[in-house]
Order: structure tokens, then sequence, then C-alpha cells
């Protein structure tokens, strides 16, 4: 066993190839004809969401590799180029199946169900031409902004994933010329689809209440011709543009890391195209002059079947009227421990408080700033935020605590990919407040989730700390599967004091009580608590490790989990996206299972559950396994102490090991299978059940350890 060599290359799958695989999951959800009509809609669109993220982050920086000529391999043996390539491969396969999907299954399913998407303006009848001509000069024709390209004018710059529809036109006067003389005289010209106005434009109803739509895209197509009257129009088609949109930034030469970040941002919109979406059908002179100002490869051409941008198919899940369409939208439920007269600060001190969104409300937290607020005894609050709402009632909170004369502290962190315009308008209002803010450590983005409320009580000064798995953000807890820790323990409330000075006054702490925070100390600590499973099995003792988190590909993670397997030690991993790791390899990962869970939510939660001889350990937290997440982020993962709490924690890890439903299963070819469900008496899909479960418990609260009604998931197949 001590001769194995963990880091050989055909034990790792490449981390954007398995991130592909996660997004081909979502896309079969999208493909299950069980689901309800609009929430395969509404998983096509995810698919279309992420792989534009994924362009302009992960292909980017491949991208930059290239081009800086750097050759350094991956875990999986892979230079920049290589992987470039096989992604590219990878999602031409993607991108046919997502509208193979779309043309072949939904939209015939949505015509059949009374909803017309029309897709080429020449379809419309004689009654929808007039109504769309007239909704193009009442409501379109005065925002268009067309632009040509001449000797005098340059190819225009191409806003960052702008839906566009670009054309060749001809002077009207200049046709017979130009024939004569055996040349074409075309010139290229485009205009943006606005995005101030809706895509989707809904036409009067056919026969029976029939609905139907047509894109924006097809409206301006069709009046194309009022924009050049002296032209005629040869052919328009629309392109997209995906484009570098990943941030450098040299902090320690940033004398304003805000002022830094603004510029930054602009530069966004124009960065590198790495990616060219146009209609299959497009006229090929057209091409040619999109491929050449783009300096795009045919690779990085996308021939696109269908409208360009399915992100729009979110839009058509909000249409009213198809209810039956849709799964029944859940209400979280209160939190049992919460159900009564006593305000927060005093059910805290009864005893330390689990949270499970979005099945529990995520009101507690909010409540809990804002009491804090407003509370006379207490002196001091301290947050970190990531990523927060719209209109998030927190940062309210925060801002009406500073004006009551309140020691306010917040880390709002800058670098919150695609959130960076969001969290400087909030760190601006918060500053004006009174809020001391704090834009984060030089070099790394503050991820931890943290709330610490100092109050003044009887006997003398007590802290409470929320900590959790999510971000603070009220909307997104209503579709993500996250977990929190209300406590007034005084342990933890001494290291969340310490987190916060270490935050605003780069002071190091000698010790912690029982927080585990990266980038310094959460690696070694979960590396012993792998280490120590391995020595137990070793020593011929019982040893399990269950791990839930979105991603794990980090290296010496991986090897020492290679390490434990190879010595006995059971592993079910509960992973929803990226995972580099390989199962069923011989003498390495036998003793490994790895699942993947796409449902209604986004699995959000970290839990970590080591067996330790009996002693069982469980943790919860902000990172996952992954090199940015312990070397270049301030994480969180703190233990559960109460053995109730642990007892739920277990419960919820219990149920997700028990999912036949939702449940994908990697095999040793590095693939994703469900399980297959013939035979099966019992189907679990973990989401419902935890619905249906804080449903129950809301009418009638039940000890989460003695009334347990779950079926264990050792004897789901028995009963």
């Amino acid at each position: 066993m001590g001769d194995i060599d963990f880091t050989k290359p055909e034990y790792y799958t490449n981390r954007e190839l398995s991130w592909l695989g996660f997004n081909d999951r979502i896309l079969g959800e999208a493909r299950d004809t069980s689901l309800p009509l609009f929430e395969r809609l509404k998983f096509l669109s995810i698919t279309a969401s992420n792989l534009d993220e994924f362009f302009m982050i992960r292909v980017a920086s491949l991208k930059d590799m290239v081009h800086a000529k750097y050759t350094k391999k991956d875990i999986a043996g892979l230079t920049a180029g290589e992987q470039i390539e096989l992604i590219l491969q990878e999602t031409h396969n993607l991108v046919n199946l997502q509208y193979s999907t779309y043309n072949r299954s939904l939209i015939p399913a949505l015509k059949k169900r009374g909803l017309q998407i029309i897709e080429e303006h020449e379809d419309l009848t004689a009654d929808q031409k007039i109504f769309v001509d007239k909704y193009f000069e009442e409501n379109v024709y005065p925002v268009l902004t067309p632009m040509a390209m001449d000797s005098s004018r340059p190819f225009p710059l191409i806003r960052n994933k702008t839906l566009n529809i670009g054309a060749l036109i001809r002077k009207k006067t200049a046709e017979n010329k130009a024939e004569k003389e055996g040349h074409e005289s075309l010139e290229f010209a485009t205009v943006q689809v606005p995005s101030v106005l809706p895509r989707i434009v809904c036409l009067p109803d056919g026969k029976n209440g029939e609905k139907r739509v047509i894109l924006l895209e097809e409206i301006i197509e069709r009046n194309i011709g009022q924009l050049f009257l002296n032209y005629d129009v040869v052919c328009a088609h629309p392109y997209r543009v995906m484009r570098n949109a990943d941030l450098t930034i040299d902090e320690d030469e940033a004398a304003d890391l805000l002022k830094e970040i603004q510029k930054q941002l602009k530069k966004r919109q124009w960065g590198e195209v790495i990616r060219l979406e146009i209609e299959d059908k497009i006229d090929k002179r057209l091409l040619k002059i999109l491929k050449k100002e783009f300096a795009v490869k045919d690779a990085d051409i996308f021939e696109i079947s269908g409208p360009l941008d399915l992100t729009f198919l979110m839009k058509l899940y909000g249409m009213e009227g198809f209810d039956d369409c849709k799964v029944k939208k859940y209400v979280p439920q209160p939190v049992p421990a919460l159900m009564n007269e006593d305000d927060i600060f005093a059910n805290i001190r009864k005893g330390d408080i689990l949270l499970h969104h979005p099945y529990m409300t995520f009101d507690p937290v909010v409540d809990f700033v804002k009491k804090a607020a407003k509370d006379p005894d207490v002196l001091a609050i301290k947050q970190t935020l990531y990523r927060v709402s719209g209109n998030s009632p927190i940062i309210a909170a925060l801002a009406q605590a500073a004006e009551n004369g309140k020691q306010v502290s917040v880390l709002v962190e800058l670098k919150a990919r695609f959130d960076e315009e969001n969290n400087i308008i909030w760190a601006k209002m918060l500053e004006k407040a009174g809020c001391h803010v704090i834009y984060g450590l030089v070099g790394l983005k503050t991820h931890s989730k943290i709330t610490l409320v100092v109050r003044r009580e009887e006997d003398g000064i007590r802290r409470y700390v929320h900590l959790g798995t999510g971000n603070y953000n009220d909307s997104t807890a209503k579709l993500y599967t996250d977990c929190g820790l209300l406590t007034c323990a005084e342990p933890i409330g001494e290291d969340a004091t310490a987190v916060f000075n270490m935050l605003s006054g780069y002071s190091e702490p000698k010790h912690w009580n029982d927080l585990a925070v990266a980038p310094i100390w959460l690696r070694k600590r979960f590396l012993k608590l792998i280490g120590r499973e391995r020595k137990h099995a070793i020593e011929g003792k019982p040893a399990r490790i269950i791990a839930k988190m979105n991603s794990l590909c980090d290296r010496e993670i991986i090897e020492a989990l290679y390490a434990a397997s190879a010595a006995g030690v059971k592993i079910e991993l509960i992973i929803r996206g990226i995972c580099c790791l390989k199962v069923g390899v011989p003498g390495v990962s036998e003793n490994i299972s790895v699942r993947s869970i796409v449902g209604n939510f986004l699995e959000h939660a970290r839990i970590f559950y080591f067996y330790n001889n009996g002693a069982e350990e469980l943790y919860m937290g902000s990172a996952d396994w992954m090199p940015r997440n312990l070397d270049k982020r301030v994480e969180i993962v703190f233990p559960l102490k109460d053995e109730k709490i642990r007892k739920e924690a277990k419960h919820i890890l219990d149920v997700q090991l028990a999912d036949n439903l939702k449940a994908h299963i990697l095999k040793p070819d590095g693939k994703y299978e469900k399980i297959d469900r013939r035979g099966k008496k019992v189907l679990l899909c973990a989401q419902d059940y935890f619905c249906e479960e804080a449903m129950k418990r809301a009418v009638v609260p039940v000890d989460p350890v003695r009334d347990r009604v779950f079926i264990p998931a050792e004897h789901i197949e028995e009963e």
C-alpha cells in the first residue's frame, strides 16, 4: 500500500471536463419527460447560463495560458491547449444536444400544451404581421441604433453576451453598376437586440385561447429594412459573442481596490472573443466578416439550429397560466426551535439551532440582524458579505444599526465574480450609513459566511454567532440548499471575534477554539481528519468518511482520500459538480463512491462526517475541497457540538445517500448514471423528502432525534 503512487495522471479527471459532465447532468433533467414541461424549460435555460459563465471564465483562463505559452499540465496530465481542444469537442456535442432537446422535444410539447413559439417571422399570419409591424414601429424602432462598417467607420465594438443581428446591405443605386462590373458591392451593418425590451413578445391569442409568442430578434429581422432605407438588405442573421470576462487585478499595485475593480469591470465588455454563436443558416459572406473581425477559429464558432441564447426560457417559465406545467412552489417552513413567543436571542441561549434552507425559512437569519439592529443592548454587529440580493433586508438592517449608534463592521467582498458592481454599490451605501466597511484581504477572497452580534446582558457581554454554508442572500436562500448554525457558545464567540480582528487588523490569532479557517489552518485540519480515519483502518478499526460539497479537485485532498481508501476506509462523497477523483481504481479508490444530486434546488451545503472510531465528528462550512477554497480564500468550517444537531446533520447525509430518484452515480469510466429504479420498492427523492419533513414538523414540532420518521439508508431496499 505504501508503494502506490497516487499522483499518476490516470487517477484523475480533468476539472473542466468534469464540469461539462455536471452541465450534461442538468441537461438530462431538461430531457426527462417525466418532469413537468416548464421545469424542463428551466433546466435547459440553466445549462445555457452555466455554459456562458464557463466560457467567460474557465475557457478564457485557459486561452490566457496558451497565449502566455504556459505548458504546465493539470492533475490529469493535460496542457491548456489540450484542455481547450477537448472542451470544444464536448461543448459542440452538448450544444447539439441542447438544441435537439429544444427543437424535437420541447417545442412540440409546448405547442401541444397550447403555447406556440413562432420561430420564423415568415410563418406569421396576416393579422400577426400587422401586430408585429405595429409593435416594431411603436416600441422597438425608437430604441435601435444600427451601425455600419465602411472605409470611414471601423467594425463596431460588440459587447459581451449581447444578442445582435448582422446584415449585408447594398446601395440601391449601386446594384446595377456593381453587377455590370462583375462584383458585389456589399457593406456590413449590425444592430444590437436591445436588452431593455422584453425578448419574448406575446401575440394575440389564437384559436381556443392558444398562446403565441415571438422573439424580439425575429421582429427586428422582419423589419430591418426600415433601418437602412437607401439600401437593399441582402441577408440578416443573429449572432452573439462571448468574451474573456476574467478580471485580472494586481492588488499589490492598486492604490484603491474599489477604483481598480470599477476600471476592470469596464474592460470585461471588450475582452478577447472566445466563442461566436451564429445561426446555422447564416450567409457565408457574412460569416466570413464576423470570423475575421472577431479573430476566431472554426472550433470557436457554434452554428445554432434555433434561437441563440436559450436563457430566455427562464422568462418563458415565468409566464402566467401554466401552473400545471410546473412543480408546485415550495414555501420554506418555520424553524421548529423558534416556534414560540421568545425572541431570537432567548431561543439561541436555550441551545444551538440548526437551520436547513430552503426547507426551513431563511427569515431567522434576517431577523437575527434586524433584531440586533434595533436592540438597545446590542453593542456591535460584524458580518461578512459575499453575495446579497438586489433589495437586501440585511443591508438595510446593517445601515439602520449604524444609524442607531451601534458599531457595525462589514466585510464586503468586491471580488465576488459577477457581483462586483452590486457589491460596490452596497459598500458605498453602508459607508454612507456609518458602517465600517472592509474590502477584504489582498490576494484573497473572503468567502466565509459569519455574523457576530455582541450584546450586553445581566451577566456580562455575550456573543451570538451565525455561521453558514451559503450566502446572506434572502432570494437564493429559497433556491439553494444550505445549512446554518445559530449559537452563543463562548468558544465560537471568541473565535468569531478573532476572525473579524484578522480581517480588519491583519492580526493572526495564536490558536482557535473550534473554527478551522482557511487559508492557513483549514487544509491541515482536513488532512488530519482524513489521516485519522486511515490510521484507524490500518489498526483494523471501523473507519468511514461522508463528505458533501459542491466540488472536489484538490490533488492533496484526493491523494489523502486515495490513501484512506487503500487502507480500507469507506468513503461516500456527495458532490454536486466538479469531481476530479476517479472511483473503482484497483488498489486506489475501490472503497470510494461518488454521487451527484441534481434537483429542483441547487445543492450548495458543505457537510463533513468522520466516524472517528465511534466518537463521530461532524462539520459544516463555506469551503469546498478545491485549491482556491483551501489556499486562496478566507473560509470557515465549524464543528457541530450539540448531540441533537449532530444527529440532524447525519440525517441529512443519510437521506441524500438513500436518494434513488435524483442521484447520479459516478462510474469507473468517468460517466454518471442514474440509479436503476426497476424493482425498487421505495423510491426516494431527498429534496422532496426534506420538504415533506419540514412541513410536518412545522405543524407539530418534533424532537429531531426521538421522533425521526426517516427510513435509514441501509434498510431502504428491504422495506
